[in-house]
């Protein structure tokens, strides 16, 4: 069964486990299909996007901003020092002020709260642009960049060496869903809650994947078509860095460690990367790596997911 054309159309995005294996296979054909059109379509023709950022970013920002105009619509942003969600008024309000302007809401905060009011109180859809908990966008992005190179996300397995924050729980979350092979190195203390990995592990299952979870970056990468590291301080953890960068010594993507993998192995970091850190040089800079192409997607995956919620018909 394939999830029907108008299945994402009004709905919220604030998480991929919100999604069916359906709707994602929705969101990427989607994105495919945008991503070799190009831009100069009408699918959000008069429509507007409300940008509501507590963070900055380099990324989102931006290829949000481009989708819709490729799309046929446009962006306002808005940052923390001009709305002060939470603080300047309450969160409810400025979800009913702005669905009373704007046809879609993607918002970067810094609380997954956040998101789950603005959700609640706005009548428009609401995409999570980034929380603690989760980034869907990244996921898609992330999904749609491997399924290029693979040309099938089924079996494929991926390697996430790193922490178990937002990136890591969407992209889990989202290949459990695909039916991939997902493995994830962390050390004690840093990996994704037992409730999340079990969550994780039975959805990979009923799609025929699978999902196991490890202390050694080895044991994850051994044999891995994809290998995937994140920063280990994301914004908002300043105050751990020097504790989380002795946890996580020996789980930087070395060229030793990718050797591990498959020689047709790719590399993926969603960026900004701290090379020399979690990521050597050689690596992140060496022909298995498809950073850049990852950081294009973000436009792709993110032009399908305003098409099918905000726009007047779905590709």
């Amino acid at each position: 069964m394939t999830a029907s054309e108008d299945a994402l159309k009004g709905r919220n995005l604030l998480s991929i486990a919100e999604l069916n294996a359906d709707e994602v296979e929705l969101l990427l054909r989607t994105a495919l299909s945008l991503k070799r059109d190009g831009g100069g379509h009408d699918i959000l023709r008069n429509k507007t996007l409300a940008l509501i950022f507590e963070k900055p970013s380099l990324r989102t920002r931006v290829s949000f901003d481009v989708a819709m105009q490729e799309l046929g619509g446009h962006a306002i942003y808005l940052s923390q020092a001009e709305v002060g969600l939470g603080q300047r008024e309450p969160v409810s309000d400025v979800a009913r002020v702005l669905s009373r302007y704007v046809d879609v809401i993607a918002a970067r905060t810094y609380s997954h709260e956040t998101l789950l009011n603005l959700a609640r109180f706005a009548d428009v859809p609401v995409i999570n642009a980034l929380s603690d908990e989760e980034h869907p966008c990244q996921a898609l992005a992330d999904l749609l960049t491997v399924r290029e190179r693979f040309d099938s996300l089924r079996g494929v397995r991926l390697a996430f060496v790193g922490d178990g924050f937002n990136v890591a729980q969407s992209l889990a979350e989202g290949a459990a869903l695909a039916g991939m092979s997902f493995a994830m190195a962390s050390p004690e203390g840093y990996s994704l809650p037992d409730a999340v990995q079990n969550m994780i592990a039975e959805t990979a299952a009923a799609n025929g994947g699978r999902a196991d979870f490890y202390d050694s970056a080895a044991d994850a990468v051994q044999d891995a078509d994809v290998v995937y590291t994140d920063v280990w301080a994301s914004m908002g953890q300043e105050d751990s860095y020097t504790a989380r960068k002795e946890a996580f010594t020996g789980y930087a993507i070395t060229a030793d460690l990718m050797a591990l993998a498959k020689p047709t192995a790719i590399f993926m970091h969603d960026l900004p990367a701290h090379r020399g850190e979690e990521v050597m040089e050689d690596v992140i800079e060496g022909p298995q790596s498809v950073v850049f192409d990852q950081a294009e997607n973000r436009l792709h995956a993110q032009k399908a997911i305003l098409a099918l919620t905000a726009g007047e018909h779905a590709r």
